[in-house]
């Protein structure tokens, strides 16, 4: 069977030859009449034909890189494609206790070869510092959130130097700041227990013109146990989303996560009022409320540090009071932050 190509070949041969050589028999007198003609049908075959052949990009493919978000880095980069396939796939996570002495570690599902082509890492310390490198890095929220924060210090600073973060950054209900000069980085973790606290941080930052480079936040424990009403969570997520705004609107846009409530094993909190009011039924109808404010993407700025699956997956041994879990699990959630980042920026380590 004769394939495409080949008839519009032939077809071309018909359409051009033929009118070009009336047009020589008739235009021999004039030249430039005959070229132009031509030149006419040519051009119009050629247009007609082109379909049926590849572009230069099949035989030529376009290679690009990028640099990393650091200019003093070091390190080399490629695009990474598929973003919003691999942000999804971030907690694709799997557990595995060490020798059955309550340890446990952690992996991304390398076996789904979806995940194996976002070629998720664990940052050292060189190259998480590299990737925050000149970044302003803000946190606020509640216990969860300093945990959080403690355990990305721990992965970026040297043993000598945590020993005067854990005693400064556990400091009951205070806010807590640093610079590490050795890296360029500032951090600063804000205790804001509840969502209103969330929104008057957001519109302070706002009237200030100033913006972190990366802004974790979570909020809703507080909430749970002191108001223990969804429905008034869920008004006050949506008012945070709307103080959002004019941080959203600028040249510089900070990258967004939100971490997320862990999951609470009733019989295990520590006192009487937490097993009453932060019960299951209780943190599903939190849960509902924080995604109806519709703050995670698509929809919403944030990426979702997903501390309820981590937590959930890692199981009881991971917790002594129900509520806060072992560094572990909030190391997790640092990789996580850290690789969405590279592919928010199109790099890879």
């Amino acid at each position: 069977m004769i394939g495409a190509v080949q008839l519009g070949v032939l077809a071309a041969c018909i359409v051009v030859l033929v009118p070009m050589a009336l047009a020589g028999w008739h235009l021999s007198r004039n030249k430039v009449l005959f070229f132009s003609g031509a030149l006419f049908i040519s051009l119009a075959v050629a247009v007609h034909l082109s379909p049926y052949f590849p572009s230069l990009t099949d035989f030529f493919p376009v290679t690009t890189t990028s640099s990393i978000v650091s200019s003093s880095s070091s390190s080399s980069l490629v695009i990474l494609d598929n973003r919003d396939s691999c942000l999804s796939l971030l907690h694709r996570i799997k557990w595995k206790e060490l020798n059955s002495s309550s340890t446990w570690k952690w992996k991304w599902v390398v076996s789904d070869h979806n995940v194996l082509a976002c070629d998720f890492q664990k940052l050292g310390r060189t190259d998480s510092g590299d990737l925050l490198n000149g970044s302003w890095v803000m946190v606020a929220g509640d216990s969860q959130a300093r945990l959080f924060v403690l355990s990305l210090l721990d992965l970026m600073l040297f043993e000598e130097e945590m020993v005067a973060v854990r005693g400064d950054l556990f400091k009951r209900h205070s806010d807590y700041h640093l610079v590490v000069e050795r890296v360029g980085l500032k951090l600063d973790f804000v205790w804001a227990p509840y969502v209103e606290n969330l929104t008057h941080l957001t519109m302070g930052l706002s009237r200030n013109h100033s913006c972190p480079d990366v802004l974790v936040m979570g909020s809703g424990l507080w909430h749970m146990l002191h108001v223990n009403n969804s429905t008034h969570y869920d008004d006050s997520l949506r008012l945070l989303s709307r103080s959002l705004m004019p941080l959203l609107g600028g040249k510089s846009q900070p990258h967004l996560f939100w971490l997320g409530m862990p999951k609470l094993i009733n019989s295990m909190l520590n006192t009487e009022e937490k097993r009453e009011k932060m019960t299951s039924a209780a943190q599903f109808a939190y849960d509902l409320g924080f995604r109806s404010a519709k703050l995670l993407r698509p929809a919403g700025p944030f990426v979702l540090l997903d501390i309820h699956s981590l937590s959930e997956n890692c199981g009881e041994t991971c917790t002594v009071d129900g509520m806060h879990y072992d560094p572990v699990v909030y190391q997790a959630a640092v990789h996580i932050m850290f690789n969405a980042l590279l592919i928010q920026s199109h790099q890879k380590l």
